[in-house]
């Protein structure tokens, strides 16, 4: 549901292709994928307010919110019976 993603991030932001072809990942903090490269990713906001969650689709770049907190997205992801919960 949610891994470790300092590795994850830190290719991300360093890959000069992707500096290229997709928009900024300044703020977001990615932390789980759906098995299909989609990258699931928690917003930076500011302190006191609840972060929402994207899922970034690594092929047209669209982010689509899919939770209001990371607790939202736990119970989402837990509750489903797919990789395509969020469709």
């Amino acid at each position: 549901m949610v891994g470790a993603g300092d590795q994850e991030n830190t290719g991300l932001r360093q890959n000069a292709d992707f500096a290229e072809l997709y928009m900024s990942f300044d703020q977001l903090m990615f932390m789980g994928d759906n098995g299909g490269g989609d990258q699931f990713a928690y917003v930076w906001v500011p302190a006191g307010r609840p972060g929402d969650v994207f899922v970034w689709n690594h092929e047209t770049d669209k982010r689509k919110w899919v939770a209001k907190s990371l607790e939202d997205y736990l119970e989402h992801r837990a509750g489903s019976d797919g990789d395509d919960w969020y469709e």
